[in-house]
């Protein structure tokens, strides 16, 4: 009763990390039964890591997936995957209705939290929704990996292999089979194709694709238009993926120039700034790639998803507002309108502040990875471990992507334990977290007179 009443008291916010926690313990004490792994062993703080990076949906991996564990501790990861692609608060939405019991109040308000931009009604058909999306998403991805793949491995394998890859893909986990991630399958357009359309279906958010299927219903018996955190959210990620893909062609056009085909070389560029999104996945050697490449890859990578969806970062809508925010203030205008509508003024303040404490918890672990680092000099250049390679990782970890310059299995224990805690922040939010720390109390504070100073 004391566990059950401390529960009820949870706020939303705190509700959510510590479903989160749960499940990363969880999964911790599983894979770390001798039956997870091909040797029978594991050290608990790599069992942490990929259990953090499964349920955070990250994709950074210190152990081999495919090779180093066994079948259990795959279907261990891809369970662990599932429910943090979806997040817990919704599997036991879903499964309280199932056996008929009433959903509580902190319950539905973490639902609000997580999957809705304005007080709702329905919420409840939005989780329905949620699963749906998910079974005929993951299904249909499957069936055509499986397609891909059962020439090469058999029906059985190729079965496994599917489910393992579409599961990954819609949650945008990143987590692959093969060591090389999916570089040997770049000039695949099936794979390739099936990838980054489950990529992009789990990145848009739940959100929007409940709104698209009430559009669609509905805009045929009675006017009905689009929110507008669905219309930013699909302009926002068509503008993102296109103008990534062109940029990469452009920086990479060399290495690209010696393709097979011209297909491979509008694909490998589209798919890597899909996959830059939240993904993980590549179908390119990402240390081979040159600076300003990984540059406008961090880019990507930092803002992410969309809300409500299953990927990381500070969310695409939230590099909306920043653009429309400034276009407002070149413009001299104090409200920032959006598809004739006016943001609210706090909205768009939490989106800057929002921002901000992300720079700043990146700059604060990025040091912390650096100051951690016991190879120096120029064993530290031979090795890989340069600044650009640590930068890289902890955006990678923040906006749980999963891409990696390759560091990722030489990281000391300290450095597990940052990129472990930066996963678990991009996954469960920037605001969240700040939610816990400070609360959600106003106070208005002491107004003294005013006094202005430069800037600029």
């Amino acid at each position: 009763m004391a566990i059950r009443s401390g529960i009820l008291k949870m706020h939303p916010a705190t509700l959510v990390l510590a479903s989160f926690i749960l499940v990363i313990l969880t999964g911790m004490m599983l894979l770390m039964l001798p039956i997870a792994t091909t040797s029978g062993a594991i050290r608990w703080i790599d069992a942490l890591f990929t259990a953090t990076s499964a349920v955070c949906v990250t994709g950074l991996t210190v152990v081999d997936t495919g090779n180093y564990f066994s079948t259990f501790g795959q279907c261990v990861i891809l369970v662990l995957i599932q429910i943090g692609g979806l997040g817990l608060m919704t599997i036991s939405v879903a499964l309280f209705r199932w056996v008929g019991r009433s959903i509580s109040i902190r319950q539905r308000m973490a639902m609000q939290d997580l999957f809705a931009h304005t007080p709702r009604g329905d919420i409840l058909g939005l989780v329905k929704s949620i699963f749906l999306f998910m079974f005929i998403a993951e299904a249909i991805g499957a069936v055509l990996l499986t397609i891909h793949w059962t020439g090469e491995l058999g029906f059985s394998q190729a079965l496994y292999a599917g489910v393992f890859h579409s599961i990954s893909a819609f949650c945008n986990a990143g987590f692959s089979l093969y060591s090389s991630s999916l570089m040997n399958y770049s000039d695949s357009i099936l794979l390739t194709g099936t990838i980054s359309g489950l990529i992009v279906i789990g990145g848009l958010g739940f959100p929007v694709l409940y709104d698209l299927q009430c559009w669609m219903r509905l805009r045929k018996k009675m006017r009905c238009r689009l929110s507008v955190q669905t219309r930013t959210v699909l302009l926002t990620t068509v503008i993102l993926i296109f103008g990534g893909a062109i940029v990469f062609a452009l920086l990479e056009r060399h290495s690209l120039a010696n393709a097979p085909s011209i297909m491979h070389r509008i694909m490998v560029p589209l798919f890597q700034s899909i996959t830059c999104r939240t993904a993980g996945f590549n179908t390119v050697d990402i240390s081979a790639l040159r600076e300003a490449t990984l540059a406008m890859m961090m880019f990507l990578m930092f803002f992410g998803a969309s809300p409500g969806s299953c990927g990381g970062g500070v969310k695409t809508t939230t590099l909306a507002l920043l653009t429309a925010f400034t276009i407002s203030r070149i413009r001299k205008r104090r409200r920032v309108n959006l598809y004739r509508k006016t943001i609210p003024v706090e909205t768009v303040t939490r989106s800057l502040s929002l921002i901000l404490v992300a720079i700043g918890i990146l700059c604060v672990v990025l040091f912390l990875l650096l100051a951690g680092d016991p190879v120096t000099g120029q064993e530290s250049a031979r090795e890989g471990h340069t600044f650009l390679a640590y930068l890289f990782e902890a955006v990678s970890a923040f906006g749980t992507v999963g891409l990696s310059m390759g560091i990722t299995p030489d990281l000391n224990t300290l450095g597990k334990y940052w990129i472990i805690l930066l996963m678990l922040v991009g996954r469960v939010g920037v605001l969240t977290f700040s939610y816990i720390v400070v609360g959600t109390g106003t106070a208005e504070g002491v107004e003294h007179a005013e006094e202005n100073i430069m800037i600029g």
